[in-house]
């Protein structure tokens, strides 16, 4: 039987001029935790993009490593990137088993890239992944509201939020900031 992989809350936001996206360092497999501090954010194309991944770490790496070959060939068009990129994960046999999602960004977009073919891009540019996601996603939607906090503090205090209610979820926090 196969065991599931639980494995992290990435946020990622662009608030008054910054742009950082930041992940907790938990991994679970099944109800054990496995490791407390990995990475799972990252710049890409050159430091102009910064990304980050809920899944499986291998089928991320392998999708990261795809998006910077479609970066590198679209001279880092984020937009055109993420295109290809979905449209081949949805496509190709062997891509379309891989379980991750990626969420990206370069100060001007904010992207989510599934392996259905998704790419949605937030209407608040402000985007969260991961199975603790929709804890972080609701703290970072109210910081920016009612907070005079940087785009790093709130990407920090709202993995915090999410880390002290998702079980796989930890406040071992790393951030990328553009």
């Amino acid at each position: 039987m196969k065991q599931l992989i639980h494995a992290t809350t990435v946020l990622g936001l662009t608030h008054r001029g910054a742009t950082v996206i930041g992940a907790d360092g938990q991994v679970t497999i099944g109800q054990t935790v496995m490791k407390h501090t990995a990475r799972k954010v990252r710049r890409l194309a050159n430091g102009k993009i910064i990304g980050g991944f809920a899944g499986s770490v291998a089928d991320a790496f392998t999708l990261f490593t795809k998006f910077e070959d479609y970066l590198e060939k679209h001279r880092g068009n984020m937009e055109r990137a993420a295109v290809e990129l979905a449209r081949e994960w949805r496509t190709d046999k062997y891509l379309r088993q891989l379980e991750a999602l990626l969420a990206v960004l370069d100060g001007k977009t904010s992207l989510v890239i599934s392996g259905s073919g998704e790419i949605i891009e937030p209407d608040d540019g402000i985007i969260a992944i991961g199975s603790g996601g929709s804890f972080a996603l609701a703290a970072a939607r109210m910081l920016v509201k009612h907070s005079s906090l940087s785009a790093r503090e709130i990407v920090e205090e709202s993995l915090r939020t999410a880390a002290g209610i998702c079980i796989y979820t930890n406040t071992n926090i790393v951030i990328e900031e553009l």
